[in-house]
């Protein structure tokens, strides 16, 4: 079994969701990113999500636009974002870390290097968002074949006759961006949360976690009462963001983490 079934599989028997939090590879720098990376674990992040600095994120809204911004401009690169998982694993070999970007950076890598890197590395999955079901044989086939989960968004856009193309080739869990549009727009209604969920349900065995939008303990309990995760991203990185120093970097995002991780905890009783 992989880190994420594992993990996934682990929760189920606790009755709770999993807390999937989402950081950009060396935002604002290398050293302050791979501290916040290296603490996310013991303030209760169950699944970490590190994103792959890229010049045109397009998916995402202004809040991770500029933590791309920040990590470009101190130098991050794929490269680096890789020995920063190698770093990682050093300290924690349990915790499932999924590499999420666009298939630029890859592409420039060559796909072959930067699976085999990926994986010695200590990366077990991928979240490639400009890259549909339609590509597969660019990288998930190939990522799949050689151990690392392929994870997929889906819509509130994507219809029934859609889903089993985009679930097709799909492993470790399934990403349900609640709100059409960009990261870290508003959320959706817990009712059309759960009608997505159990739609998604009827399509895959998958765990299905839930992001877009989530930024207080108080919202991410109430996903977690419908979902098998809650994804977190934006408003951990506006905490990088606001921060006036590299320690208040990381002492915000890890403080909330830990907020939001009694929320998921504490969701269903």
């Amino acid at each position: 079994m992989s880190r994420l079934q594992t993990r996934f599989a682990e929760l189920k028997q606790q009755n709770r969701a999993a807390l999937v939090t989402f950081v950009t590879g060396g935002d604002p720098d290398y050293a302050t990113s791979l501290a916040i990376l290296k603490g996310l674990p013991e303030t209760g992040a169950d699944v970490i999500e590190l994103g792959m600095p890229f010049t045109d994120p397009m998916a995402d809204g202004p809040a991770i636009q500029l933590a791309n911004i920040r990590a470009l401009a101190a130098k991050q690169d794929l490269a680096k974002t890789l020995q920063m998982v190698r770093e990682f694993r050093q300290g924690n070999q349990d915790t499932p870390l999924v590499l999420m970007g666009y298939f630029n950076p890859i592409h420039k890598m060559g796909v072959e290097r930067f699976i085999e890197e990926a994986l010695e590395a200590g990366v077990d999955g991928l979240i490639v968002v400009d890259l549909p079901p339609e590509h597969n044989e660019d990288l998930c086939d190939p990522a799949q074949a050689a151990g690392l989960d392929f994870i997929r968004l889906t819509t509130p856009t994507t219809d029934d006759k859609r889903l089993p193309t985009v679930l097709n080739g799909s492993s470790g869990f399934v990403y349900y961006v609640s709100v059409a549009g960009v990261t870290g727009a508003g959320s959706a209604t817990l009712e059309h949360v759960e009608e997505a969920v159990a739609r998604l349900k009827r399509h895959t065995d998958l765990p299905v976690a839930i992001g877009f939008g989530i930024r207080t303990p108080e919202q991410a309990a109430a996903i977690a009462r419908l979902a098998d995760g809650v994804v977190v991203g934006s408003a951990l990185i506006d905490q990088i963001a606001n921060a006036k120093s590299s320690e208040q970097a990381v002492e915000g995002v890890l403080g909330l983490c830990r907020e939001l991780s009694e929320g998921v905890r504490k969701a269903r009783g």
